[in-house]
């Protein structure tokens, strides 16, 4: 009999800007190969060295709208000043397919998902900073945005921070490879779950039938 093939698993990672959920998942891709990241779509414009269907899919405001209105993101939010949201399809195929998919989304878009027809896939991790003050010079080294972008970010972290007792996991993202060593292990378990394991019950049936041929 065929070994049955398991959904894959629907991470979610959030984390206020800065606190370093987008190194680790890149540092997951890199331990897994099999894991997929979702691309998001935005409205805001590339930032150097950035290309449509990479990091984003980068949509004009009514585009982007469209999308929404046809039932076609997951997900989507509003973000200083620019909208961000997940397209359904490719999520939905990639789970169906057994890969698990990593999304980089914030904790209002974790809540959407949670509530989606694809709950039950669902593993969400939130990874927090050591601290505020590190937090701050995070932002500050990718210097990618202004003061004023900074501070809104700082102000905002806090909102996002009073979030994490809704995900299933939190990670103190202390050191990287430290964070990465967690999330490993978190992944290794829910991959393990007996409801995630299709073919268990045959298996375990196999196995008394063994017992009853002795």
């Amino acid at each position: 009999m065929p070994e049955m093939r398991r959904r894959g698993l629907l991470i979610i990672l959030s984390s206020p800007s800065g606190a370093g959920k987008s190194t680790l998942a890149r540092r997951l891709m890199a331990w897994d190969a099999s894991l997929s990241f979702s691309v998001s779509a935005t409205t805001r414009n590339p930032r150097p060295g950035e290309e449509d269907g990479r990091e984003y899919y980068f949509r004009s405001r009514p585009e982007f709208e469209a999308m929404v209105a046809a039932g076609e993101m997951l997900e989507h939010a509003e973000v200083f000043g620019n909208l961000y949201g997940t397209p359904s399809a490719p999520v939905e195929a990639r789970l169906a397919e057994g890969r698990d998919v990593i999304l980089d989304i914030d904790w209002q878009g974790g809540q959407q998902v949670r509530r989606s027809r694809l709950a039950q896939d669902v593993v969400s991790i939130f990874i927090l900073p050591p601290s505020i003050a590190d937090l701050e010079r995070r932002l500050r080294m990718r210097a990618q945005d202004s003061d004023e972008v900074i501070a809104g970010r700082m102000a905002k972290s806090r909102d996002e921070i009073s979030h994490w007792g809704e995900y299933d996991y939190v990670v103190i993202n202390r050191d990287i490879a430290a964070s990465e060593a967690e999330l490993v292990t978190i992944l290794q378990a829910e991959r393990a779950r007996a409801v995630r394991q299709p073919g268990l019950t045959e298996f375990v049936r196999g196995l008394n039938r063994e017992f009853e041929a002795r």
